[in-house]
């Protein structure tokens, strides 16, 4: 597999005014993301009564710190007018951590980086909208809270009649470093050259901001993402870009939590079902325009 900048996420309707400015200004941008506010983003403060005992092997005592890569629309990513974490992940650590009684931390990470950070202690839990794999299973342990897949966008019109996953052979395709879309374009691509095809020239790169901008400046022929995200990105960009196919490889995105931390495991997972309990996770779906159907 052919790779350009070889650098080291899974990762509809409903669309924020905020969000949807702050994605015109980075699909116009013309390197997509360098200046601008340099101090820390805060996180949402967590509020509420606490019901559910926190851990007691908490990084910093009466915090919870969450590790995510906040490029990734809806779901995490930075409101540039206020500096803080925004999305339906960051809203759903928050409420996490208010019924486990605790302050939340957010600590900004990169994904194909995110897993050592979680090994190596650097947060207490990962919520990134990762696809729970087999492979990741046998490392990590899950709690899951949402379905997704993985979906191709292209270019409105199409122009290179790209008509799903098995016809990739000879194009240019744009996917994030650490990704399930990115192992998978690299199994497709041993495919395409063992029945004698052109190679995929696979762009790899360290954000989905990053990925959008490829097919908006037409450097790609199709990019690879995260379902929601690429829904979300065709959604408020009307008349730029075009969903192919259904979603492939549909399945949970979890939590992430370190494989035998029994303690931390059981309390996120009893905190996912107050929040399930109380009505949070339905207006979170409600308030990011999500299907019933991508419930847990």
């Amino acid at each position: 597999m052919v790779q350009a900048k070889p650098l080291f996420k899974q990762r509809f309707s409903f669309v924020l005014l905020l969000a949807l400015s702050v994605l015109s200004l980075l699909l116009t941008a013309c390197g997509g993301g360098g200046g601008g506010n340099t101090t820390t983003p805060s996180a949402p403060s967590s509020s509420g009564k606490a019901n559910v005992a926190a851990p007691k092997d908490l990084l910093s005592p009466g915090t919870f710190t969450v590790g995510t890569d906040p490029t990734y629309f809806p779901m995490e990513y930075i409101d540039q007018k206020t500096n803080s974490y925004a999305g339906f992940d960051i809203d759903l650590s928050s409420a996490l951590a208010s019924h486990m009684g605790l302050k939340l931390n957010i600590q900004k990470t990169s994904f194909d980086t995110i897993f050592n950070d979680l090994d190596n202690k650097r947060f207490d839990i990962v919520n990134a909208s990762v696809y729970v794999s087999a492979k990741r299973k046998v490392k990590y342990d899950f709690v899951p809270y949402l379905q997704a897949g993985s979906s191709l966008l292209v270019a409105n019109g199409n122009p290179k009649g790209v008509k799903g996953v098995d016809g990739l052979c000879g194009l240019t395709v744009g996917t994030e470093s650490g990704t399930i879309q990115l192992e998978d374009v690299g199994k497709r691509n041993d495919a395409c050259k063992a029945a004698g095809k052109p190679e995929i020239k696979n762009v790899v790169l360290k954000s989905a901001t990053d990925v959008i901008q490829l097919l908006s400046n037409h450097r790609a022929d199709v990019i690879y993402l995260g379902s929601l995200s690429a829904a979300y990105y065709n959604k408020i960009n009307p008349g730029q870009f075009q969903l192919v196919g259904p979603t492939i490889n549909a399945g949970p995105s979890g939590l992430v939590i370190r494989k035998g931390d029994s303690e931390m495991l059981n309390a996120v997972q009893k905190a996912f079902q107050a929040i399930k309990s109380d009505g949070t996770y339905d207006a979170l779906f409600r308030k990011y325009g999500f299907s019933d159907a991508d419930k847990i």
